[in-house]
Parts: structure tokens; C-alpha cells; sequence
């Protein structure tokens, strides 16, 4: 099971090392993983037994701990916020400006008082210094209490570098006061000359001063890397309509209960996930899948929380209040990948381990060899602070977690949740992306593609057809019901269901049949086979009178979704290799793949064997990514090196993949990679910055070329450019395909206008080639296919009926209306 603590007192990647050793190291914990920006910690352990002793281990090293949610029960180290920061660096600021004044105004020019200069006035100067230098000290102590303390536990931190860094100057000061008081009193003026100029004391002040600088900025960086939880957060309406005993009430939005009717007018945002029990709205979801137009709601229709009902006015009833909403599960998401780690972070994480121990063992050789070298103490102690103060485990710890905390974030403010930082970082290595067919590339239902009229016309058919399917639950009743949208103002009565074949009913006093050619051959009704809709991949449903009239065919099949094509298209455009999965005849299977412009398909694949053809591919050597929605996909999505979820799927496939696209398009793939593709490089560059930063800047300091105030200012510039680095990809762009709406995309997918002509005269091969040649020949027309028992031509395309008619006339023979 996995545990969740709050962890107080962490300041650089070697604490969060520490925390995690020490947690380890605890009987019964498998992992611990902390989160430095977070100050959090996730343990994965068997029981909730190892609480206690982990907060015991934890307390025992030096910082502070308690379980996530409950009251702190073990005194930590206080965590210093914004405000506490900006008064230390202001408090700081004013003296170290005072003091810079009198040690190098007279550099530049500017007057100083009398009795600060001379060595008669010496002491004075001295212990002026040292009282410019208290404030600076003690406003900033948490340096010494923070890093002293992780000293004694022999787990030194950045806050030891800085302490032994800065307090070294200060001590040498002190000192070197002492000896020069020493040294009036005996009239040593040489010694007195020598260390008035050598006092150190506004090294210690300006180390404490900058360095808190730097860390105030870090600090506010980093608070904008977790803007999109809060943007997340800030969606909870604070109230909500509901209806107790008939009543409109409203009530606190964590008040709402399961089964409470919730009432939506226009503009309110929805509180909590539930079902539309009456009325109709316009609900805006681009909160949560990134989708901008707005998606019709009706009896029977989800809604979610952070949702706006944009117009219209509708009730729905609450089924998921609390932590059990979709938007509370996204935060969850967001922030549980924030603060995961990826594979790419474990050489900084061992090298921050041991980080703080080199970095002093090289202050402690410089300080040695430059004293063996016969130079000065001051020169020696020189080069041993200036390493203290420039090496920097904060950038080396901060590279990976603030990236990946902004680029989750960032991807979820477009609808693409990663479950944590190894999905990010392998989603950016695939090669091949594998799509299921069914609800993955397609719609997942039935849409009317084909009208084919027999006797009666195109728009009779569809009102006919309408009427009679209009009682069936059938998926495909259902798609003629919705391509005939609401001008079915005839009723059915007599309704029957003929399983396996279709359905019958009387329509102004007239039966009719409507279903698959099983059952035109039961009734003796001749039909067209149309084999160029079956090897599409379409189903044609046949209609019929009592009589045993033909009165022609519709055509549907599970379209395309409207941004198949460009989003295979976007794939390709970033050079992976795209592969279609589908448990479809591999003639249909091609042909759909066709439409969606993949040229590699694997068909005739069982639920249960999409696993294995995954791991086919996989011993091929490609790094593949699996992108489904259904409960068969499930082992499919695990087996891949990333996983990923349509979120309009099914909550399995979502639990089993690495990456949920919270809405059903699929441009969210090639915006996923892209978005991953780019947070692996910032932390490249980040981690490039970091070992390049200490690699340089830590032996030019033990050479002695570098002073500690400039060593200071460049440890705390460095923290601030890695964390300003990986703050850049909140502006990272998604690419934006142009919105087409269900209406549009049924008429895309639809097969061009289809004209079926009855023609008499036609005996024998060579006359179905004549009248499909001359039909063919008419402009627009897209194919012609003659069936010769059912005596007509089927012409698709855009030609002019009169003209088609025409060429078969001009043919010789006769056109029957």
C-alpha cells in the first residue's frame, strides 16, 4: 500500500536523500520516493504499521514528519515562507549596504567619517564591521541551526556548505579583531595594518545576504510550477442548488450527497459527477479535456465536476461527491506526477547523496594544499569558503522534480494526464504507435454512411426507415434515427423484433420490413449484394413493403472519428511508425485503415491475443506505445512501453494505462509526445547546467580565482536558471486541429452521394461493362457497378442523375423510373 507524509525541514536534494535512505532503512518499507518541491514523501510499505517508526527515523535525522492530512505530532525545523524571506533579505540588505559603505566606499569615491579611517581608529572599524555583520547573521540563522543540526546527524545538507562557508569568514573575523586588539597593545602596527584590510567580515554578511536572495526567487519559481493544481483547485464551485423535500436549497458544494438532485441554470459551474434526470444544456468540459466546443447534455447524460452549463437549464443527480469526482481525481493524477520521480533523475539523486561530503572534503584539501603551498591563511581560507559557497546540490536536485512538475502540469491543463514522471520520460522514446479500431479511431457506434434508394427516394427512405427503427434499441436503429434527426413525424404500430435478422411494422396502414438480406430472402426478395459496402467495411440494412417490393437500402458502419485522419497524420509528421489493431477481417481492416491513412495493419485479432501481438512488436525491437479505450485493451496497455487511455473509455483501461487522454480525440496523442519530447529536453539542459555549473565553478574556486562573494551569487543564480529554465514549458503550444462537429463528421465519412438507377435491356457481361463505362464517363461520377438481377446500376458520386440517365439512353437502352 502506498503512504503519504509530509516531510518539514528539506532544503536540497541531498535532504531529500537522506529522508529517503533513512526511511528505507525501515523494517517493512519496500520504497520511499520525495517530492524536494512538495515537501512530501510517498513510501510504499505492507501495512500502516510503519508510520510511527518512519516519523521516528526521519525526526532522528533531522527534520520533521507526520502522515499527510493529520496533525503534526513531532516538532520540525520552522519552514521559512515568502513573506518571512522578504523581510530577512530587506532586514539584511539595509546593513550589508551599510557595511559595504564603510569597508569600499572609499573605493569609489565616496566620503567616509574621519574616525573610521587610520590605523589609530582600527578597532573601531573592526568592531563596527562586526556589528554591521550580527544583523545579517542572526536574521539569517536558520542556515547554521538547519545546517549545524544536519552536521551532528553527519548528513551535511547545502545549509552546512553555507553555515561552514559563511561562519568561517565570520570566526576569521572575529579573530583577526582579537589579534589586532592584541597587537595595539603591544604596538605590533604591522600586524594591526595587515588585518584591518583583511577582516572578512562583509564576505560572511554578503554570503548570507545574497544566498537567501537567491533562495526567495527559487522559491517564488517554484511556487508558479504547481499553478495548474491550483488552476485545478480554483474550479470547485464553493456552493451548490440541490432539492431537499421539493425545496431549492443551496448548500456548501462538499455537501452534496449521492443521490441529491442538483439543480443547473446557465453560467453555473457543475459541482460534482452525475447524470441528467430532466432538461437540456450546453455543457463547456474544456476545463477538463481541453475540448473548446461545448458538448449537448440530455436525460441520460454525464456530467462532471468544474464543468460549465453554458446555456440551457437542467437537473442532474449526484453520483460521485468528494474525492470520488473526476475533477478531484485529475488533481490527484497531477499532483502524484509531480511528485514521482524518473529513471533520468537517479544519477543526480546518488550523486546528490554524496554531493555535500565531496564538496567540503575539496574545501578541507584546497584550504591544506594552499597552506602547504606557502601562501597565506587568508588565501588558503579564501579558496576553502569560495568552494563552500559555490558548489550548488540545489541545482543538481531541483533539474528533474520542478520540470516534470510543470510539464504534468502543463499537459493537464490540456487534457493529458501522465500517472508520473517514467511515463513522461518513456513517452518520449516510442517509435510505434499501435491504435485499437474500435472507439480508438472510431466513433465506437454506428453512423448512417449510405442511402440507397430503391423505389422510393433518398429522403423517403430515411423518413421510412426512421419510422419503422424508431422503437429498436439497436445500435444501428439508433444511427438512422440520428441521421434523420427529428423530422420523423410518422409512428410505427404493430412493432415486432425479428431476432438476427430485423425488425417489421405497420406505417400508414402498410408492413413493412427492414433488416439484413436473410431476411429479404425469407420474404423472396431479390437484392443488391453491394460488395464494394461489405469490403468497406459497411453494413447495408434492406427495406421492404409487404408486397415484396424493394424499396432500397442504408448503409452504416462505426465511422472515423472527424480527426482520425489528421491526428495519423500529426503522428507521422513526427516520424513514428503507425499500426492499426483490430479484430476485424483484414479486408475491412484495410479499408478502414485506408480512410485513416495507416499503412500497417494487424487484423483478425482476438481480444485476448492483443497482448502478445504488443510484445510481437516489442521483440522487433520498437519502443511501442498502446493507445485504447475498452476493458480487451487492458493487458495490451500494461504490456506496452507506455499505455494510453482514451478518456471517454472505460475506467479499466484508464486504471492500466500510463497516460489518460481525458477527451476521446486524438490529437491529444501527438500533443502528449511532444509535451514529453519537450520536458525530457529541459531536463537535459537543466541537469547539463548543474553537473557543468559545479564541474567548472568548484575548481576555479579551490584554485583561488574566485572571490566568496562572487562564488555566493553564482550558487544562488544557479538554482533560480534551473527552476526559470523549466518554468518555459508553461508555454509550451498544443497544436490545435480545426474543430469539425458531428454533423460534419458523419457527412466526411459518408460515402459520396449514391444514385441506383433501374435499367431494362441489359442481358449479359458486355452490358454491364457498356452501361457502367457510360455512366462512369459523366462527370462526377466516382464508381458505377451494375447488378445484372437486380436490373440497375449503382452509381456513386456527384454526376447529374438526368445526365446518368442520358448516357444510358444514348447507350441503348431503357431507363426506368
Amino acid at each position: 500500500m502506498k503512504l503519504k507524509f509530509t516531510v518539514t525541514g528539506m532544503t536540497c536534494a541531498a535532504c531529500s536523500a537522506r529522508v529517503e535512505k533513512v526511511t528505507r532503512a525501515v523494517e517493512g518499507v519496500e520504497n520511499a520516493e520525495v517530492n524536494l518541491m512538495g515537501g512530501t514523501m510517498t513510501v510504499e510499505a505492507a501495512s500502516e504499521e510503519v508510520c510511527d517508526p518512519i516519523i521516528a527515523a526521519v525526526t532522528a535525522a533531522g527534520y520533521g514528519a507526520s502522515v499527510a492530512g493529520r496533525k503534526q505530532e513531532t516538532p520540525a525545523p520552522t519552514d521559512n515562507g515568502l513573506k518571512e524571506m522578504k523581510k530577512r533579505i530587506i532586514g539584511s540588505a539595509i546593513f550589508l549596504v551599510i557595511l559595504m559603505y564603510f569597508t569600499m566606499g572609499h573605493m569609489v569615491g565616496l566620503p567616509v567619517p574621519h574616525w573610521y579611517h587610520g590605523r589609530e581608529n582600527a578597532l573601531v572599524a573592526a568592531l563596527l564591521q562586526f556589528l554591521l555583520t550580527l544583523p545579517a547573521v542572526v536574521l539569517n540563522r536558520v542556515y547554521y541551526t538547519r545546517g549545524l543540526k544536519a552536521l551532528w546527524h553527519r548528513a551535511p545538507n547545502m545549509d552546512s556548505l553555507i553555515a561552514v562557508g559563511s561562519g568561517a569568514s565570520l570566526i576569521y573575523g572575529i579573530g583577526a579583531l582579537l589579534r589586532m586588539a592584541w597587537a595595539m597593545g603591544h604596538g605590533d602596527w604591522a600586524t594591526v595594518d595587515f588585518y584591518r584590510e583583511n577582516l572578512y567580515f562583509e564576505s560572511a554578511a554578503m554570503i548570507l545576504t545574497l544566498i537567501t536572495l537567491g533562495k526567495f526567487l527559487e522559491t517564488r519559481a517554484k511556487g508558479k510550477t504547481g499553478d495548474a493544481i491550483r488552476a485545478l483547485m480554483d474550479l470547485r464551485p464553493e456552493t451548490a442548488v440541490v432539492l431537499r423535500d421539493g425545496v431549492e436549497v443551496t448548500v456548501p458544494s462538499d455537501r452534496v450527497r449521492v443521490g441529491d438532485i442538483v439543480v443547473i441554470r446557465a453560467g453555473v459551474r457543475i459541482p460534482v459527477d452525475g447524470t441528467v434526470v430532466e432538461g437540456r444544456g450546453s455543457v463547456d468540459e474544456s476545463a477538463l479535456t481541453g475540448e473548446s466546443v461545448p458538448v449537448d447534455v440530455e436525460p441520460g447524460s454525464a456530467v462532471a465536476a468544474a464543468t460549465v452549463n453554458t446555456s440551457g437549464y437542467f437537473k442532474f443527480r449526484a453520483e460521485k461527491v468528494g474525492e470520488d469526482t473526476t475533477l478531484q481525481q485529475v488533481i490527484r493524477m497531477v499532483e502524484e506526477a509531480g511528485g514521482s520521480k524518473a529513471p533520468i533523475a537517479r544519477m543526480a539523486d546518488k550523486i546528490a547523496g554524496i554531493f555535500v561530503p565531496v564538496v567540503m572534503t575539496i574545501a578541507a584539501l584546497a584550504l591544506i594544499g594552499w597552506m602547504l603551498a606557502d601562501r597565506s591563511l587568508e588565501y588558503a581560507l579564501t579558496a576553502a569558503i569560495s568552494v563552500l559557497v559555490i558548489s550548488c546540490p540545489c541545482a543538481l536536485g531541483l533539474a528533474t522534480p520542478v520540470a516534470i512538475m510543470v510539464g504534468t502540469g502543463r499537459g493537464a491543463s490540456m487534457g493529458v494526464l501522465f500517472k508520473n514522471g517514467a511515463a513522461l520520460e518513456h513517452l518520449h522514446g516510442v517509435d510505434t504507435v499501435v491504435l485499437d479500431k474500435t472507439g480508438t479511431l472510431t466513433v465506437g457506434r454506428p453512423a448512417v454512411t449510405d442511402i440507397l434508394p430503391g423505389t422510393l427516394r433518398a429522403g423517403e427512405l430515411l423518413n421510412l426507415a426512421a419510422a419503422l427503427e424508431k422503437p429498436s434499441e439497436h445500435p444501428f436503429a439508433q444511427a438512422i434515427l440520428a441521421r434523420a434527426g427529428e423530422d420523423v413525424k410518422v409512428k410505427v404500430e404493430g412493432f415486432e423484433t425479428l431476432p438476427g435478422r430485423g425488425v417489421c411494422g405497420v406505417v400508414e396502414n402498410v408492413r413493412y420490413f427492414g433488416g439484413n438480406r436473410r431476411l429479404m430472402e425469407e420474404r423472396g426478395i431479390n437484392v443488391p449484394a453491394y460488395p464494394e459496402l461489405v469490403a468497406a467495411g459497411k453494413t447495408p440494412l434492406y427495406f421492404a413493403d409487404e408486397t415484396g417490393k424493394y424499396l432500397g437500402a442504408i448503409a452504416a458502419a462505426d465511422v472515423l472519428k472527424a480527426d482520425s485522419v489528421r491526428a495519423v497524420a500529426a503522428l507521422e509528421k513526427l516520424g513514428l511508425d503507425i499500426v492499426m489493431l483490430t479484430g476485424d477481417n483484414e479486408g475491412t481492416a484495410k479499408a478502414i485503415a485506408a480512410k485513416a491513412g495507416i499503412r500497417r495493419v494487424i487484423a483478425d485479432v482476438l481480444p485476448g491475443d492483443k497482448a502478445a501481438a504488443i510484445r510481437r512488436l516489442q521483440e522487433d525491437g520498437r519502443k511501442v506505445l498502446m493507445v485504447g479505450d475498452g476493458i480487451n485493451d487492458a493487458p495490451a496497455l500494461v504490456t506496452a512501453h507506455v499505455g494510453m487511455a482514451i478518456g471517454a473509455g472505460t475506467d479499466i483501461a484508464m486504471e492500466s494505462a500510463d497516460v489518460v487522454l481525458m477527451s476521446g480525440s486524438l490529437t491529444g496523442i501527438s500533443n502528449a509526445i511532444r509535451l514529453s519530447k519537450a520536458t525530457i529536453r529541459n531536463i537535459r539542459q537543466n541537469l547539463f547546467w548543474a553537473f557543468f555549473y559545479n564541474c567548472l565553478g568548484i575548481p576555479v574556486a579551490a584554485l583561488g580565482l574566485l572571490s566568496p562573494m562572487i562564488g555566493a551569487a553564482a550558487m544562488s543564480m544557479s538554482s533560480v536558471f534551473v527552476v526559470a529554465n523549466a518554468l518555459r514549458l508553461r508555454r509550451f503550444k498544443a497544436e490545435t486541429l480545426p474543430v469539425i462537429t458531428e454533423e460534419q463528421e458523419i457527412i466526411q465519412e459518408e460515402t459520396v452521394m449514391t444514385t441506383v438507377i433501374k435499367v431494362n435491356g441489359m442481358m449479359c457481361p458486355h452490358c454491364k461493362a457498356m452501361v457502367e463505362k457510360v455512366c462512369k464517363a459523366v462527370p462526377g461520377t466516382a464508381d458505377a457497378v451494375v447488378d445484372l438481377q437486380a436490373k440497375n446500376v449503382t452509381v456513386t458520386g456527384d454526376a447529374d442523375p438526368a445526365a446518368l440517365k442520358q448516357a444510358i439512353v444514348d447507350a441503348g437502352y431503357e431507363v426506368v423510373d
